[in-house]
């Protein structure tokens, strides 16, 4: 069971990698944020979503490989 987890999660952010709209790390995001003076809020929005799931995932991931 574990194993299908894991190979799930690597597949789920091998798609991140290759969606349409990013999911940067934290200091990218900070950065576009910054630069971006409230512009493309609708992109941020996505991107910071998209960074909340990455998140979550390798945090899951994580923990399955410690069982």
């Amino acid at each position: 069971m574990n194993k299908e987890l894991t190979e799930y999660i690597d597949r789920e952010l091998g798609r991140l990698e290759r969606s349409m709209v990013a999911a940067p790390n934290r200091d990218y995001l900070e950065k576009f944020a910054k630069a971006n003076h409230g512009n493309m809020d609708l992109l941020l929005m996505q991107m910071s979503m998209n960074t909340g799931y990455r998140i979550a995932m390798e945090n899951v991931n994580t923990k399955i490989k410690e069982i």
